[in-house]
């Protein structure tokens, strides 16, 4: 790793640690990033991945597995009644807190860019 690299990590890695860690772990992903949006503005929906999809302006096949892996981790909830699947958020205040806290931040532009350099290393 060269000297730039390690200040350009310094510099995308100061942010608050809590925001930084749901970024690496959590919204690790563009999609990840829609869905949580759309949640933050609509936070009592409950509602299938293909109509979740089709609000988020997302293909339902690959906002799949982005919605199960924020199941996984606790930022979404999923209910099953019969053959009908829904996904909710997270009622857990603590996960709605970090959530309100990342939107609040992604109104900056500084911060912005930060969260997509985490996304894009992170695709690597």
């Amino acid at each position: 790793m060269s000297n730039g690299e390690d200040l350009t990590t310094r510099l995308m890695d100061n942010m608050d640690p809590q925001l930084l860690d749901f970024v690496k772990t959590k919204v690790n992903s563009f999609i990840k990033w829609d869905l949580v949006r759309f949640f933050h503005d609509n936070p009592n929906v409950a509602d299938t991945v293909e109509n979740i999809a089709r609000c988020a302006g997302r293909n339902p096949a690959a906002v799949r597995p982005e919605i199960d892996d924020l199941v996984g981790c606790g930022v979404m909830d999923r209910q099953e009644s019969g053959d009908l699947v829904t996904y909710s958020l997270a009622s857990d205040p603590s996960v709605r807190r970090v959530l309100n806290a990342f939107v609040r931040a992604s109104r900056d532009r500084h911060f912005r860019v930060k969260a997509v350099y985490h996304i894009i290393r992170g695709m690597r």
